[in-house]
């Protein structure tokens, strides 16, 4: 009997796994197995709908059907998925990679895309070099996915001497030859009006790689000759370069909609010897169309970290949805009908629900359009189920390897649930978090329509909005412009939106939204707005022949506000100056989260600057903040608030100032100075009135009350490196795939530097509860603490079920624990954690010097070089050795590097350089330099 049918026959027999369920260790002590492995099978029961977990504290496990009889199938499948993990963890990671390469992930591997990925495959493979390439399809049929997949499948052949795929669209310079020519070819200084110094290219910054020219028609003439000339020869000039010659080995690919014969030189096509067609969706066979869109809606269920369920009319509305637009309109499709699931299903922590009646129009005829073609559909009926239910973390779906036109630039779930949470955060009830979510959503419409440059005639326009939503629409807009109101010129598909979303809650019977008093408050700056609002919605009523709620106008008025023409003069510009180190700048960093404010500067008033520094670093902020409309200063105390008619005089600019600056009065300004051509004046006045958001009293206690009476932060593990970046970010990776697999969603890992650490930590805990800690250094916390060292060698997974096991059994004695492994660490060891965790460096080469380095280290300092130490300097040594060869180096301030040479151990590390500079080449920035310092600075003070 396996472990997990041992669990299994425990719970059947047991009442109270049906009623409140039964604890982890109540389990481990009925069945006689370790703890953290009956949470492993209990885990792996719950995302195979087998049990269920519950959110408070201790966490217990319920089986889903009454009377414990469990699902024959479900079972089974539990206890293969266990057997596959298993095998793999025998394997090892290492050894599964070797026996695939990324082709064998495409979907249509062997069936539609063989000879395409043969062709990949060969001309990747071709010696010495390679050939150049040109990937040729419809729009969004993959041509950028598999540019990504050859790239992928170059770097694990090791046949890439700078392992990086360098991107350039040609079509973002397509109306300006001269800019075009400079991003590929760099150009030298003077070469035209601007170029003050000179600059590389793309063509060498790929030097040794792969670079892919995507919409390669669009190159005009000059730029294909120049292109072909340096396939030929491989050198080319930069742009205003006569004399001097430039070589590059760089592997091209190329991608283009247009045929190549009708598009490019001929000289141009007939350099590259290997053209790859990419099919349209309609001509990939039908069980590769299931595939994409199962991995697609896998992909959904990933983000949300929710079930999906859908029935097969969802489906074949979705597969035969796809018009033009390919493998790219249907990702689009999945991803609107999954937001508009997960909007409807939000309360549903399991899983959320696709229904075909309340899908849009256009993904709706998907299925007469598939209906219509009998072969299409009966190949499809075979492969389909009455039910299909997507599971997150789907092993057997991997990720897609790059993004397209189609794909949202942010993720639509983490928006609503993440930005409502901040807002919980800081206070503000529900009514004000929706406020604040609406404006949001408003302020992101007014940039993206702005930089969208929809045309009304787009074809696509009328795939996401119905034909009589569009219709109705010009009709408004004809009124406004009757009314002399202009409206900028995405007018159209702004209101489009709001109508559509409108309606379609009308129709579904969902209750109206209520107008919150803010809201009302806001819409007080807009009578002319609210006026127009008015007669819309006599239009509305006219033309759908149903009631319109007068809530209603509060919306219209706020959405003719943001789509109002561009004003002729800039936003009211915000400065928030605060003593501290980072006071002002976290509430800046808060607000534009929330708001994607561009017209927001803030400044940390150090404790010991004085007031004439500070005035002239405020000065410097509202010059490069003002827009035109003056700016509002709001600071907290003392001289700051005296620097007003100072700032005036300095700066030429008006300036008005508010004290008693806190976080919700920064969005409440933001807020103001978005939404219209708001003045200093009608700014100032709105935010000095603001009394805040406030939660609503109530004298009567209720269950929500009782149940908030503990401590309401959230539970946090605190990871410490010596920058707060590199090592503690891998840290944080390792920890929240644990979390995850023991589907644990409350506790959050927060990396932080090892300076500054007692002063960072003191600021978290008003914010969070710490509740362990783990890293380089252990800080002075009464909590558990696991060393980056036994991290590395697997005490993860037990120091996490050490915490939940705190948690379940309200255990408060156990706040000095700590986990030490006793293992020695090997060099062998550690060259297997840097495989693990880094991905440009080779570890077999880089272990033996990064050794040395630390035996020196060891040798010279007067304290302890414990191998918890050691393998900090080999990691942290890591970081810093792929920084420097991805370009991308810490920074430290000024005042941090001014006293570097003075410290005790800088000179010990600079000697202990020369190992990494006489074996590697490389020589560490100085900034580098002062990060291990300091990482050997904590070791020596503890």
């Amino acid at each position: 009997m396996t472990r997990q049918e041992k669990i299994l026959e425990y719970l059947q027999q047991q009442p109270e796994a049906v009623e409140q369920g039964l604890t982890t260790l109540e389990v481990s002590e009925a069945v006689g197995l370790i703890r953290s492995n009956v949470s492993k099978e209990l885990n792996a029961l719950v995302r195979e709908n087998v049990l269920e977990k519950s959110q408070g504290r201790p966490v217990r496990y319920r089986l889903l059907e009454a009377g414990g009889k469990l699902n024959s199938s479900a079972v089974k499948s539990a206890a293969n998925q266990a057997a596959t993990v298993a095998a793999v963890a025998q394997t090892g990671d290492a050894d599964f990679a070797e026996k695939t390469d990324f082709f064998e992930t495409m979907i249509g591997r062997r069936e539609s895309l063989k000879n395409q990925v043969e062709q990949a495959k060969a001309a990747i493979l071709y010696p010495p070099h390679g050939l150049n390439v040109l990937i040729t399809g419809p729009t969004g049929s993959g041509k950028t996915y598999f540019a990504n997949a050859m790239y992928q499948f170059a770097t694990e052949k090791n046949v890439l001497a700078h392992p990086e795929m360098t991107v350039f669209n040609c079509a973002d310079y397509a109306h300006n030859p001269q800019l075009l020519m400079s991003q590929l070819f760099g150009y030298t200084k003077g070469a035209f009006t601007g170029a003050n110094e000179e600059k590389d290219g793309l063509i060498q910054q790929a030097d040794g790689g792969m670079l892919f020219l995507d919409e390669v028609h669009r190159l005009p003439p000059e730029g294909q000759e120049m292109i072909f000339y340096f396939m030929d020869h491989g050198t080319y000039n930069k742009l205003g370069e006569s004399g001097k010659i430039h070589h590059a080995d760089v592997r091209l690919i190329c991608a283009t909609t247009e045929d190549p014969e009708s598009s490019l030189l001929q000289t141009f096509v007939r350099r590259i010897p290997i053209m790859i067609q990419m099919p349209a969706f309609q001509d990939r066979t039908m069980r590769e169309r299931v595939s994409m869109l199962k991995r697609l809606l896998t992909i959904e269920a990933n983000r949300i970290h929710r079930d999906i369920r859908l029935n097969e009319d969802v489906v074949q509305a979705l597969i035969g949805s796809v018009t033009y637009g390919n493998v790219g309109q249907l990702k689009s499709n999945v991803q609107l009908v999954c937001a508009q699931g997960f909007l409807s299903s939000i309360d549903n922590e399991q899983e959320i629900k696709l229904y075909f009646d309340v899908m849009p129009a256009n993904i709706k005829e998907g299925v007469p359009r598939l209906a219509a073609n009998r072969e299409e559909q009966s190949r499809l009926t075979k492969l389909l189920d009455p039910t299909l239910l997507i599971h997150p973390d789907d092993s057997t779906a991997p990720a897609v390897a790059s993004t397209d036109n189609y794909e949202l630039p942010y993720n639509l779930y983490e928006v609503i649930g993440e930005k409502a949470q901040v807002l919980q955060d800081e206070g503000l009830d529900q009514a004000a978090i929706n406020n604040f979510i609406m404006t949001d959503i408003n302020v992101h419409l007014k940039s993206f329509y702005k930089n969208a440059k929809f045309d009304r005639t787009e074809k696509s326009f009328t795939e996401i909005i119905d034909q009589d939503i569009i219709d109705v629409t010009t009709e408004i807009g004809n009124f406004l412009q009757d009314e002399r109101y202009e409206v900028g010129e995405n007018f159209l598909y702004g209101m489009s939106l709001h109508i559509s979303s409108f309606i379609k809650r009308v129709q579904s019977g969902k209750p109206l939204r209520r107008v919150a008093n803010n809201i009302i408050s806001m819409v007080d700056d807009y009578p002319r707005e609210f006026s127009m609002s008015q007669e819309i919605k006599k239009m509305l009523e006219t033309h759908y022949q149903m009631p319109v709620p007068d809530s209603e106008l509060y919306y219209l008025a706020i959405l003719l506000a943001s789509l109002k023409a561009e004003p002729s003069s800039g936003k009211v510009g915000i400065v928030v100056a605060a003593h501290g180190n980072s006071t002002a700048s976290s509430m800046v960093h808060v607000v534009r989260q929330l708001l994607s404010a561009d017209n927001l500067a803030s400044f940390d008033m150090a404790l010991e600057v004085d007031p004439q520094t500070a005035l002239k670093g405020i000065a410097d902020k509202v010059r490069q903040i003002d827009q035109g409309s003056g700016v509002l200063l709001l600071v907290d105390m003392g001289s700051l608030g005296t620097f007003n008619s100072k700032l005036e005089e300095m700066t030429g600019i008006p300036v008005k100032t508010i004290d008693m600056v806190t976080t919700a009065m920064v969005l409440e300004a933001a807020r103001k100075s978005s939404l219209i051509d708001s003045s200093l004046d009608m700014v100032y006045r709105e935010v000095s009135d603001f009394n805040g958001y406030s939660r609503p009293f109530s004298t009567e206690p209720n269950e929500e009350d009782e149940l908030s009476v503990g401590d309401s932060r959230p539970r946090a593990i605190v990871a410490l490196c010596a920058t707060g970046q590199g090592t503690a970010e891998k840290i944080k990776e390792i920890l929240d795939k644990i979390l995850v697999d023991h589907l644990i969603d409350d506790i959050v890992v927060l990396p932080i530097s090892v300076i500054g650490m007692d002063q960072t930590i003191e600021d978290l805990k008003r914010k969070y509860q710490i509740i362990a800690t783990t890293g380089v250094t252990r800080p002075n916390l009464p909590v558990p603490f696991i060393s980056l060292k036994d991290l590395l060698q697997g005490g993860g997974e037990n120091f996490v079920e050490m915490l939940e096991e705190m948690s379940e059994t309200d255990e408060e004695t156990v706040g000095e624990a700590s986990l030490n492994n006793s293992e020695n660490l090997t060099e062998k060891k550690a060259q297997q954690y840097l495989g693990q965790y880094f991905t440009f460096i080779n570890p077999q080469k880089l272990i033996g010097v990064l050794w040395q380095y630390c035996d020196y280290l060891a040798a010279k300092v007067d304290f302890d070089f414990t191998n918890s130490l050691r393998i900090s300097v080999v990691m942290h040594l890591a970081g810093a050795i792929e920084r420097c060869l991805l370009r991308s180096p810490l920074t430290a301030t000024t005042e941090e590097m001014a006293g570097l040479e003075k410290e005790n151990l800088y000179q010990t590390v600079q000697d202990a350089g020369q190992i990494i500079e006489g074996t590697l080449n490389l020589k560490f920035p100085p900034e580098e330099v002062y990060y291990i310092v300091k990482l050997l600075d904590t070791e020596m003070t503890k």
